[in-house]
C-alpha cells in the first residue's frame, strides 16, 4: 500500500521595501546639518541643539545617505582648515633678518603659535562633529570600511595644513623648529612650550603607513643639522679649550640635547643625538683630549678629581662603543709607567755611586764611598719604597673619588704598578729594607699606625713576581733585628710575619716562624745556663747565646770566622759543656760575625762602656796588653785576630775611621789599606758612657754582593723545577 507524504512548501522571507528618503528631505537634513556644522567650525555651538543635528545626521545615514554625509563633512573639514591655514599661518611665515637669534627667535615663534592655534580649533570642532555623527562613524564608516571622521579629521589636517601643496607650511615650520633649537645651542632663551606643542602635532599625526610624520618630516632634517653643527663645534671646542674645560662643555652639550629631546622633541630621537654628539665632540678626538698639554696627566698632577671623574664618565658610560674605555686605560697605564720610570730613574743605586766616586781627590772618593755611600743608597732604596707607595696613595685616591671605583681602572692601575716595579731589578730587596728600617725605629707610635705601613708596603710587595729573592733578604734583614735585638715590637715583626703568610703561604714564612722560636728557646737556654753557672766557677766573661738551627737561619756570614782570644774560649768552652750534657748529637758552630758584647775600656780620661761587634771585640783585645805608644799592623792584625779582610776592613775603620775613634791609624785618612798600622787612642774623651760603636757596613748589597745572592736565587730555582719535573 503506497503511503503519501505531504510536501511542505517553504516560507519566503519578507524583505521590507527599501526606504528612500525624498530629495528635498536629503536636502533639508543636509541643509540643516551643515549650517550646524559651520556654527561648530566657528565656536558658536552654544546656539546649536545636540538632539536635532544627531537626527539630522541620522536620517541621513538611515536614508541611505551615508557615503554623500561622509564626503560633505570631509569637504567642509578641508575647506575650514584651508580658511584658517589663510588666516593664521601663512600670514606667519618668517620675513625677517635670519642672522638676528632674537628676529629669528620671534618670528619662529609666532609661526608654530599660529599652527598650534589651528590645531587647536580643529580638535575642538572634531570633538563635537564626533558627538552628532556618532550613528555615522558606528554604521556607515564600517559598512564602507573607511576611517571614522575624526581619524579622517586628521589626515586631512596633515594634506591641508602641513602638506598643502599650495604653500611651503612644512618647509617653514621645520625650519622654525629647527632655528629655535639653534637659537637655544647658541646661549639664548626661548619659548619651549611653543615648540613643544608644535611637535606634538607631528608626533599625534600619522602617514598612510601609520608611521608618525614627526619621524620623517622633522627628525631626519633635525639629525642632520645637529650633525653639522657638531662637527663645526668639535673644532671651535679645540681651538678655544683647555682638556677640563673641552669635557666640561661636552658634558653641558650632551645633557642638553637629552634635555631638548625629553622635554619638547621625542624621547626617541635622545639615542641618535647622543650617538652624533659622541661621535663627533668624543669619538675622533679622544687620543686628542687625552694628550692635550692640560689632559690626564695635568689633572693626575694637579689632583683635579671632579675633572678626572668627568673625563671618566665621558670615556667609561658614554663613549664605550667609540673606545672610550680603551683609550682611558691606555693612557692611564702609560701615565703610571712614565711616572715609575721617573721613580726608578731617580732612585737608581749606581747614580749615587757614581756621584759619590766623581770627587775631584781620588782618595777621599773612595773614602767616602765607603764611608757615606752605604747610608746614602740606603736612602736611596728607602725612597723609592716610599716613592712608589706614595704613588700608588695618589692612584689609589684616584681610582675612589674619580673612577668611582671602577673594576676595569683598578686592574689597569694594578697592572702597571707591576710592570714599573718589577722594572727595578733590586726591587725585592728595596722593599725588604723598607720594612727592615720601618720595624727597627720606624714604628713607635699606636698599633693602627704599625698595621697602616705594613699594610701599605705589602700592597708593593703583592707587585714583584721575584717573592723568592724578597724572602731572602727578608729573612737576611729579620735574622739581623732578632740577633742584635733592633726590633721595636714583637707584635710588629709577628703582625708583619702573619701578613706574609696571607700573602704567600706557609711554606714561605715557615722557616722565619723558625726564628723566632730559636730565641723564645735561646731566652729558656741561657737562664738554664746561669743556673748552670751558679754550681760551677764561672767564667770571667759573662756570655748570652743564641742557638740557631742552621736550616732556619741564613747563611750568608756564616763563612766569616775569626781567632777568638783566649778569655773568650773559655767563655765559649764552658757554654759547650753545658749544652753538650744536655743535648747529644748536636754540634754547635759559633758565629762571631753576627754577634755583638759591651765591653769597659779604660782611657786617661775616664772609663767608658762600649758596645761593639763580636770581630771589634777581638781587634780590642789585641791592644789589651800594648802600651799607648805601640803599634799593630794591618798584617799582625789580621794574622792574630783571622778575621777575614772585607770584615776586618769594615771593622778597623768603624774603630779608628769614624766618629768615635777608639784607634789611631797611621797614616790618618778615611780609608782603611794594608799598608796601615793602629795603635790605641787612650786620648779619646766623649761626655757619653755608654757608646755604641756602629759597623760602617752597608745595608744594601755591593754588586758582588748581589751577584752572590743571585746565583744562589737561581740555583733553587733550579733545584725546584727539577723537584717538579
Amino acid at each position: 500500500m503506497a503511503s503519501t507524504q505531504t510536501i511542505k512548501k517553504p516560507k519566503g522571507k519578507i524583505v521590507p521595501p527599501r526606504r528612500l528618503a525624498p530629495d528635498n528631505a536629503t536636502q533639508d537634513n543636509w541643509g540643516r546639518l551643515s549650517a550646524a556644522i559651520k556654527e561648530i567650525q566657528n565656536e558658536r555651538a552654544y546656539k546649536l541643539s545636540f538632539e536635532e543635528n544627531y537626527r539630522y545626521a541620522y536620517n541621513l545615514v538611515l536614508y541611505r545617505q551615508g557615503d554623500f554625509l561622509y564626503k560633505n563633512v570631509k569637504l567642509m573639514i578641508s575647506e575650514h582648515l584651508a580658511a584658517m591655514t589663510e588666516e593664521y599661518i601663512i600670514p606667519a611665515f618668517a620675513t625677517g633678518n635670519r642672522d638676528d637669534p632674537v628676529t629669528r627667535g620671534q618670528e619662529g615663534e609666532v609661526l608654530m603659535k599660529g599652527v598650534r592655534k589651528v590645531w587647536d580649533k580643529h580638535n575642538d570642532s572634531m570633538k563635537r562633529l564626533s558627538d552628532i555623527l556618532k550613528y555615522m562613524d558606528r554604521v556607515h564608516t564600517v559598512n564602507a570600511e573607511v576611517p571614522t571622521i575624526t581619524v579622517a579629521g586628521l589626515a586631512i589636517f596633515r594634506d591641508e595644513v602641513l602638506h598643502r601643496s599650495s604653500a611651503p607650511v612644512q618647509d617653514q615650520i621645520v625650519t622654525a623648529v629647527l632655528g629655535q633649537i639653534q637659537v637655544e645651542r647658541d646661549g639664548y632663551s626661548i619659548n619651549q612650550t611653543a615648540v613643544k606643542e608644535c611637535v606634538e602635532i607631528y608626533l599625534e599625526l600619522a602617514d598612510n603607513s601609520g608611521k608618525k610624520i614627526y619621524h620623517t618630516d622633522i627628525e631626519p632634517v633635525f639629525l642632520a643639522e645637529t650633525r653639522k653643527f657638531y662637527v663645526q663645534e668639535a673644532q671651535r671646542l679645540l681651538d678655544s679649550c683647555d682638556a677640563a674645560e673641552y669635557l666640561r662643555r661636552v658634558e653641558q652639550r650632551l645633557d642638553s640635547e637629552e634635555a631638548r629631546a625629553y622635554h619638547y622633541l621625542s624621547s626617541s630621537t635622545s639615542g641618535a643625538v647622543r650617538t652624533i654628539v659622541e661621535g663627533n665632540l668624543l669619538g675622533p678626538l679622544l687620543e686628542t683630549i687625552i694628550t692635550m698639554e692640560s689632559g690626564l696627566n695635568a689633572m693626575i698632577d694637579g689632583n683635579r678629581m671632579e675633572d678626572l671623574n668627568r673625563m671618566y664618565k665621558l670615556f667609561f658610560n658614554v663613549s664605550s662603543a667609540t673606545g672610550g674605555p680603551q683609550a682611558l686605560r691606555k693612557a692611564l697605564r702609560e701615565s703610571i709607567l712614565s711616572r715609575g720610570k721617573a721613580i726608578n730613574e731617580a732612585n737608581d743605586p749606581t747614580n749615587v755611586t757614581a756621584a759619590v766616586a766623581g770627587s775631584d781627590d781620588e782618595k777621599e772618593a773612595k773614602g767616602k764611598q765607603k764611608a757615606g755611600g752605604a747610608t746614602q743608597v740606603l736612602n736611596v732604596a728607602l725612597k723609592w719604597v716610599q716613592d712608589t707607595l706614595d704613588l700608588k696613595d695618589k692612584f689609589d685616591l684616584i681610582l675612589k673619588q674619580a673612577f668611582e671605583g671602577d673594576r676595569v681602572c683598578e686592574a689597569t692601575i694594578t697592572e702597571a704598578f707591576g710592570s714599573f716595579v718589577n722594572q727595578n731589578p733590586r726591587a725585592p730587596e728595596f722593599i725588604s729594607l723598607f720594612i727592615d728600617e720601618n720595624l727597627k725605629k720606624g714604628l713607635k707610635g699606636a698599633r693602627f699606625v704599625v698595621d697602616a705601613v705594613l699594610d701599605k708596603t705589602i700592597t708593593v710587595f703583592r707587585f714583584i713576581t721575584e717573592k723568592d729573592a724578597f724572602e731572602r733578604y727578608y729573612k737576611a734583614h729579620l735574622a739581623k733585628r732578632l740577633l742584635l735585638n733592633r726590633s721595636v715590637s714583637d707584635d710588629a715583626e709577628r703582625g708583619m710575619l702573619a701578613k706574609l703568610k696571607v700573602e704567600c703561604g706557609y711554606q714561605f714564612t715557615k722557616k722565619m716562624e723558625g726564628m723566632f722560636n730559636d730565641m723564645k728557646l735561646s731566652s729558656d737556654i741561657t737562664s738554664a745556663y746561669k743556673d748552670y753557672l751558679s754550681g760551677t766557677t764561672a767564667p770571667s766573661v759573662e756570655i748570652n747565646v743564641i742557638v740557631m738551627t742552621s736550616t732556619f737561619w741564613p747563611t750568608t756570614n756564616s763563612g766569616a770566622t775569626c781567632t777568638f782570644p783566649p778569655v773568650l774560649l773559655q767563655a765559649c768552652g764552658s757554654f759547650e759543656r753545658f749544652y753538650n750534657s744536655r743535648h747529644s748529637g748536636r754540634r754547635l758552630t759559633w758565629q762571631p760575625a753576627l754577634g755583638n758584647a759591651d765591653v769597659r775600656v779604660a782611657f786617661n780620661a775616664r772609663k767608658h762602656d762600649l758596645n761593639v761587634a763580636t770581630f771589634a771585640l777581638v781587634i780590642l783585645l789585641l791592644f789589651e796588653e800594648l802600651d799607648d805608644d805601640d803599634f799593630l799592623t794591618y798584617e799582625d792584625i789580621k794574622n792574630s785576630s783571622g778575621i777575614p779582610d772585607t770584615d776586618l776592613q769594615r771593622h778597623l775603620q768603624s774603630l779608628a775611621c769614624a766618629k768615635y775613634k777608639i784607634l789611631k791609624k797611621h797614616p790618618p785618612s778615611r780609608e782603611v789599606s794594608t799598608s796601615d798600622s793602629f795603635s790605641f787612642n787612650s786620648g779619646f774623651t766623649s761626655p757619653l758612657l755608654r757608646i755604641k760603636i756602629a759597623t760602617l757596613a752597608s745595608k744594601v748589597e755591593s754588586n758582588e754582593e748581589r751577584k752572590e745572592t743571585q746565583d744562589r736565587i737561581e740555583e733553587e730555582r733550579k733545584q725546584q723545577a727539577d723537584v717538579s719535573n
